[in-house]
């Protein structure tokens, strides 16, 4: 089997398989979730496959010409492969999670078709080398992810799942204004084309401005932010794909594939950007730090730490954008777990709000320490993964004279130590306030501890993801002059 062929089916398992599952849920669902666990399996070892090619420096690519500059074309480098493999990787534990967690809810056939089809979105994304199928996929994802985060059908988890389609989704419509402005400019919509003729010239400011319009708002940047604490009305599972593994992940892999790989922002519009990021750093760390629902509150701190990358990506170099690449995996792995943990809080007790909860350490131990090892890898302590991206994007900040906002992020990843501190006192330390709560089934269980172990490994052999990190970060960096 050749790489195109490998590429193809990292994209069609999840996507042309999620239109099956409707109909192998029919039989029996048991079979349908085991088929979703295949499915992402699938799309994970196809990407996998792809490594000894992109670390060697080989671009697979796979297309077909149509008229008027559009294209149905795909590219595996360095970069998409690790999104492609984080993304797959902990979408995969999360389906193991919700074999469990949904097991006694209605709409189960379509939760597996949204959550699989929601990965192909994202697959579809990574690999997309032009622009308009980019923006195909990327409303993929608003429409699956519409649908799970109103997945109970009430009242307020509708207005809410519709406040995050209609926030999404009108940045997109920015974000294609902005495509369509390049078209007018050079005729053609594919990416390696457009970075030939743009040769690193900074985009027309409109033409920027309308791009980041999109992916601000897909990664709940200030001020397009607040949809995304909303969406904790959804199943644990479902946060947990939106904010650890896939959809806000979508706006900063978009960036770094326009803006770091592709074309080139002004000095003016990235200093603006980093502005920014870093507002949107402070303010939802500090909504975190007042917040009492638990999801809601790791929900602004997704917020804050999306920031963060955002830093690494747009201060361009090296450092900066190797260590946004591997904050993309050391986030997704703590932040994917500790709404996993979440979703066995609030089921096992009935309750979101930290100040209701507490002593939990003694009733339910491998949860609070699959929590506090998590917690730890996103506040950056070392010996956890997320130090070592921390300070990388921190390094990158430095090295790229950006030394006043270095110093703005560090006040966040204070207020992140803070408030994360503050969670875990307030709901596994103390009094247990509900001493007949037990653990979750095993298999939720199961998927928690994998995490945090990850969260672990990651860090001990930071070396293994830093490389492919780093040789990410040296294709994409040069790729424009």
């Amino acid at each position: 089997m050749n790489d195109q062929t490998v590429l193809a089916l990292a994209i069609v398992f999840p996507v042309v398989g999620s239109l099956l599952l409707p109909l192998i849920g029919k039989g029996s669902i048991r079979l349908a979730s085991h088929a979703s666990l295949c499915l992402v399996a699938g799309s994970l070892v196809a990407s996998a496959a792809l490594l000894p090619a992109v670390l060697a420096g080989r671009a697979v690519s796979l297309g077909l010409d149509l008229p008027m500059g559009l294209s149905i074309a795909f590219s595996a480098d360095a970069l998409a492969v690790f999104m492609a493999l984080v993304s797959s990787l902990i979408s995969f534990i999360i389906v193991l999670y919700s074999t469990s967690y949904i097991s006694h809810y209605d709409h189960q056939r379509e939760y597996y078709s949204m959550v699989v089809l929601f990965l192909g979105g994202m697959m579809g994304i990574v690999y997309s080398a032009d622009l308009i199928l980019l923006y195909v996929f990327w409303e993929i994802t608003a429409i699956t992810s519409w649908r799970l985060i109103g997945f109970f059908r009430k009242e307020d988890d509708v207005w809410r799942a519709n406040k995050a389609f209609l926030v999404t989704v009108f940045g997109a419509v920015a974000m294609l204004l902005g495509f369509v402005s390049i078209y007018a400019q050079t005729g053609t919509f594919d990416m390696a084309t457009l970075r030939a003729l743009l040769k690193g010239v900074p985009l027309p400011g409109i033409t920027a401005a309308l791009i980041l319009l999109g992916i601000l708002s897909k990664s709940a940047t200030l001020p397009f932010h607040t949809w995304l604490p909303d969406a904790g009305v959804a199943p644990s599972p479902v946060t947990a794909l939106l904010h650890a593994a896939v959809l806000v992940k979508i706006g900063v892999y978009a960036f770094a594939r326009l803006f770091v790989a592709t074309f080139t922002l002004s000095e003016h519009t990235q200093t603006w950007l980093l502005a920014f990021a870093a507002a949107s750093a402070l303010v939802s760390a500090g909504a975190a730090l007042i917040e009492t629902d638990l999801k809601r509150l790791i929900a602004y701190s997704t917020v804050s730490q999306i920031a963060f990358i955002f830093l690494g990506f747009a201060v361009g170099n090296q450092v900066g954008v190797a260590g946004a690449i591997l904050y993309v995996l050391m986030h997704g792995l703590a932040k994917g777990a500790l709404f996993l943990c979440a979703g066995i809080i609030e089921q096992n007790t009935g309750t979101r709000d930290i100040t209701k909860l507490g002593g939990l350490l003694r009733t339910m131990p491998l949860t609070a320490v699959s929590f506090l090892v998590c917690s730890l890898s996103v506040m950056g302590i070392p010996p956890f993964g997320g130090f070592f991206s921390k300070y990388m994007v921190f390094s990158g900040a430095v090295e790229g004279g950006r030394l006043w906002i270095g110093f703005v992020f560090l006040a966040g990843a204070v207020l992140t130590m803070v408030y994360l501190f503050r969670v875990f006192n307030l709901v596994f330390l103390g009094d247990a306030r509900m001493p007949e709560v037990r653990e979750a089934s095993p298999v939720m269980i199961a998927s928690v501890v994998i995490l945090a172990v990850l969260s672990l490994g990651a860090g001990l052999f930071v070396g293994v993801p830093a490389a492919l990190a780093t040789t990410a970060a040296r294709q994409i960096v040069g790729m424009v002059p």
